[in-house]
């Protein structure tokens, strides 16, 4: 089991470093890059660029769900009883759904979640701010061992 383990946490943590870098890739130096083309290529860019960061967020999130699935049902026997640590993982699980909405609805073509799309900056920073959270709460959770 050690291999899988291992392995799991790898596509964990290397998927979570992808979707965070991406994101904050696209919020700092992207868009802002971008907003100097002229309209048409402007459109023409940011759709070629929407299309191919879905397939990346999509696989990225069955990713982090089946991993993370799989680390916490591993990490459940060393944690019984240990109402901190569930806590913590807990409210990182649910920011994590918030986080995967916030993204599956930025890359998306949903008319229902256009306003999110009208205001991607500002969405952007709120996945961003809200990826930041879960990483701390996973480093708090990781390095305060096992209580």
């Amino acid at each position: 089991m050690f291999f899988v383990d291992v392995l799991s946490r790898f596509f964990h943590v290397s998927t979570a470093i992808t979707l965070v870098g991406g994101s904050l890739f696209s919020l700092l130096i992207l868009i802002p890059a971008a907003k100097q083309l002229a309209d048409y290529d402007h459109q023409t860019f940011a759709e070629a660029i929407r299309a191919r960061w879905k397939m990346v967020v999509h696989a990225g999130i069955a990713v982090l769900l089946v991993t993370g699935f799989y680390n916490y049902i591993r990490a459940m026997p060393l944690h019984k009883g240990d109402g901190i640590y569930h806590a913590l993982i807990g409210t990182k699980i649910l920011i994590a759904l918030v986080v995967f909405f916030i993204a599956s609805a930025l890359v998306g073509r949903s008319p229902a979640l256009q306003s999110i799309r009208d205001r991607r900056v500002l969405w952007l920073r709120i996945l961003v701010a809200l990826s930041l959270v879960i990483v701390a709460l996973s480093a708090v959770a990781k390095v305060r061992g096992v209580s």
